[in-house]
C-alpha cells in the first residue's frame, strides 16, 4: 500500500529560506517565526500521514453509497473528520470573529498542500467548505454571517458550490434552475445540479449549498444568474437545526477517481433559498469562490504528483532489475535497484524538480493572496488575477503527467491496483477539468487576464523576472546554470505576448490558438523564476556555513537539472503559438 511522508523539510525552505516570511510585512507574518511554523507542519504532517492516508486506499475501494436518499462516506471517513474538525484544522486560516484561527492564507496552503496529497478525496470536504465560507464571508449580509460562518468555520457544517446542470457546464448562461421570489424575502429554487462534489454525506450535522440559479423575469443569459444559499437543513432564527429542505440527491456520480468523495446529482424541488449578494450578480459572488477553488485545484496537482513522486523513489530503490551499464552496483543481489538506470533518474528527476517547484510557485503565490487581501494592495490583487488560471492550468495538466510517469517506474506493477499507483493518477485527471477545464483556463489568461488593466500587471512579471536576473548576476554560483536559461525563457514569453498584440487584435483565433501552449510556457517561466530563488536561497545557505550541506546541495543539484532540461520548452511552446490557427482551423467540422 503508498505510504505518505509530509514533505515539512522542503516547505520550511521556501517558507524561511526563500520567502523569508517573517521579515515580511504583511499583517501576521511576522508571527511565523521558524518555530512556530515547523510546530504547525509537523502536526499537520502526523494527522495527514498516520491518519489520513491510511484511508485513500479505502475510499478508492468503498466509495460512497447512497440508501434511502442518505448518502454514507467510506469506512473510517467520519471518525476521521470528526478528528480533524475537533483539531480545527479547517479553521486553521479562517476569521477569528467567527471562530477561526486567523493564519494567512499561506499557511493554509501549506497544510492543504498535505491534505491534499494524503487523501484528496477527503480533503474536498473542508476544501469547499473553506470556498463556500469565503463567498458568504465576502458577499454575506451581517445576519448571514452570523448565521452561517461559526458553524462552517470548522465543518460542524459543511459546504458545497452548485454550478453545472446537465446541458451547461462552462456556459453558465444557459441554466434553468430557477428562482421565485416569496413574500418573506425568501425564494423558492426549482432545477437540477450535477457534479456537485461533496453535495450529500454522513460527515456533517448540516450542508450550506451555494446555488447559482436564475430569478424569474429576470435578464437572459449571465446577466440573469444570481446566487443562493440553499441549506440543506432549514436553520431556526436561534440557529438550531429545523425541517430537511427541498433538495435531494438524485444519485452519486459513477467516477474516473475521488471514489471517497461523494459527487452527487442534487434536485431542487422549490428549495428555499437566500439571495448571496446582489441580484442577477451570481457570477461576482460566486468567483470569489471559485477563484479560492482554482487555487485549491492548482495545489491538488502538485499534492498528487508529491505522493506519487514518493511512492515511485522508494519503488525505484527496492526494485532489483537489470545492470547499470557502468559497472555492477549491487554485487550481493542477483540485479542492480531500478534507480541506477539514466532513464528511472531522468523521470524521477522530471518529478522532483516539478514538485519542488511547484511548491515555490504555490506558496509565493498564496502569498501573493496574503498581501492582497490584508493590506489592499492592488499589484499584488493584479498580479494573482494574472496568474490564478496558470496556477489551475499548468500545475493540473504537468502534476497529472508526473504521476504518469511515477506509475511507469513500476512498469506492470503500476498497472495493478494492489501497488495503489493508479489511485494519483484517476485522481490527479479531474484537477484537469473541474473549476474550469484548462482549455478556459487558458483562453480566460490570453482572452482577459493579459490584456487586464492595460497589461500592467504582465509587464510587471516580466520587470520582476529582469530584476531578479539584474541583482544577482554577479553570482557566478547563478549566472549560467540559472539567471541565463532564465532570461531566455523570459525572452519566450515576452515574445508570445508580442505576438498576440499583433496578430490577435486582426485575428482572434491566432492568439486562442496559441492558449494552452501560452498557459504551459508562462508556467514554465514562473518555475523557472522559483528555481531561481530557491538556487539564490541555497547558495546563500552553503556559503554562509549551513550544518545541512546535503540538503541545499541536492536543491542545486535539482534546480541545475529544471533549468537545463525543462525550461527550453518554453522555445517549443513560442514556436507552436507563432504558427498561428491557420493549422489548428484547416479542417471543416464534417473532415473530423
Amino acid at each position: 500500500m503508498p505510504t505518505y511522508t509530509a514533505p515539512t523539510k522542503d516547505m520550511a525552505f521556501v517558507l524561511h529560506d526563500v520567502l523569508k516570511i517573517s521579515e515580511s510585512d504583511v499583517p501576521g507574518y511576522s508571527d511565523l517565526d521558524a518555530e512556530f511554523t515547523s510546530a504547525i507542519l509537523e502536526e499537520a504532517g502526523k494527522i495527514t500521514s498516520e491518519v489520513l492516508a491510511p484511508l485513500n486506499i479505502v475510499g478508492d475501494r468503498e466509495g460512497c453509497r447512497l440508501e434511502n436518499g442518505l448518502v454514507y462516506t467510506p469506512t473510517g471517513f467520519k471518525e476521521a473528520f470528526n478528528q480533524v474538525c475537533e483539531a480545527e484544522w479547517p479553521g486553521l486560516a479562517t476569521d477569528p470573529e467567527y471562530g477561526g484561527q486567523g493564519l494567512p492564507y499561506l499557511i493554509g496552503n501549506a497544510v492543504g498542500e498535505m491534505f491534499g496529497s494524503s487523501n484528496q478525496a477527503f480533503a474536498m470536504y473542508q476544501g469547499l467548505t473553506n470556498g463556500a465560507y469565503a463567498s458568504i464571508h465576502a458577499h454575506g449580509t451581517d445576519e448571514q454571517k452570523a448565521k452561517y460562518l461559526p458553524k462552517m468555520t470548522n465543518c460542524e457544517w459543511t459546504g458545497t458550490m452548485n454550478l453545472t446542470e446537465p446541458h451547461c457546464g462552462t456556459d453558465l448562461g444557459l441554466m434553468r434552475t430557477k428562482a421565485e421570489p416569496q413574500a418573506d424575502g425568501s425564494y423558492k429554487l426549482s432545477g437540477q445540479k450535477i457534479f456537485i462534489s461533496a453535495g450529500d454525506h454522513d460527515l456533517s450535522d448540516n450542508i450550506i449549498h451555494l446555488v447559482l440559479a436564475k430569478i424569474v423575469g429576470g435578464p437572459e443569459g449571465i446577466k440573469g444568474v444570481s446566487l443562493f444559499i440553499v441549506p440543506k437543513v432549514m436553520v431556526n432564527d436561534d440557529g438550531s437545526l429545523g425541517a430537511r429542505n427541498g433538495v435531494s440527491v438524485g444519485s452519486i456520480e459513477e467516477k474516473m477517481g475521488i471514489h471517497g468523495n461523494s459527487t452527487c446529482v442534487l434536485n431542487y424541488d422549490e428549495a428555499t433559498g437566500y439571495l448571496l449578494g446582489d441580484e442577477h450578480k451570481g457570477m461576482r459572488a460566486m468567483f470569489t469562490m471559485m477563484n479560492h477553488a482554482r487555487l485549491g485545484v492548482g495545489l491538488q496537482g502538485l499534492a498528487q504528483a508529491e505522493v506519487a513522486y514518493q511512492n515511485a523513489v522508494i519503488y525505484a530503490k527496492d526494485r532489483l532489475q537489470g545492470r547499470a551499464v557502468t559497472g555492477v552496483e549491487n554485487p550481493n543481489g542477483p540485479a542492480d535497484p531500478l534507480i541506477v538506470h539514466p532513464d528511472i533518474r531522468r523521470s524521477l528527476m522530471d518529478q522532483k524538480s516539478f514538485v519542488e517547484g511547484a511548491r515555490a510557485f504555490l506558496m509565493w503565490g498564496a502569498a501573493l493572496l496574503d498581501r492582497a487581501h490584508r493590506m489592499d494592495d492592488k499589484e499584488a490583487d493584479g498580479l494573482i488575477s494574472l496568474l490564478t488560471p496558470v496556477i489551475k492550468g499548468f500545475l493540473t495538466d504537468v502534476g497529472y503527467d508526473m504521476t504518469v510517469k511515477a506509475q511507469q517506474v513500476y512498469g506492470g506493477h503500476g498497472y495493478i491496483e494492489e501497488q495503489g499507483m493508479s489511485q494519483f493518477t484517476r485522481d490527479a485527471r479531474i484537477a484537469m477539468i473541474y473549476e474550469g477545464a484548462n482549455g478556459v483556463q487558458a483562453l480566460d489568461l490570453v482572452g482577459r487576464k493579459l490584456a487586464a488593466d492595460g497589461g500592467k500587471h504582465v509587464m510587471a512579471f516580466f520587470e520582476m523576472v529582469k530584476t531578479f536576473i539584474k541583482e544577482n548576476e554577479g553570482n557566478e554560483a547563478l549566472k549560467a546554470d540559472f539567471l541565463e536559461p532564465l532570461k531566455a525563457a523570459s525572452k519566450d514569453l515576452q515574445a508570445a505576448s508580442m505576438y498576440f498584440m499583433q496578430v490577435g487584435m486582426k485575428n482572434p483565433n491566432h492568439a486562442l490558438a496559441g492558449s494552452n501552449d501560452f498557459m504551459h510556457l508562462f508556467g514554465h517561466v514562473c518555475l523557472g523564476l522559483m528555481w531561481g530563488q530557491m538556487a539564490k536561497a541555497a547558495s546563500e545557505a552553503l556559503e554562509g556555513g549551513a550544518s545541512d550541506t546535503e540538503f541545499y546541495e541536492t536543491k542545486l543539484a535539482t534546480g541545475r537539472y529544471y533549468m537545463a532540461r525543462q525550461l527550453p520548452a518554453t522555445g517549443m511552446h513560442l514556436a507552436r503559438i507563432q504558427s498561428g490557427a491557420d493549422t489548428v482551423m484547416a479542417l471543416d467540422a464534417e473532415s473530423f
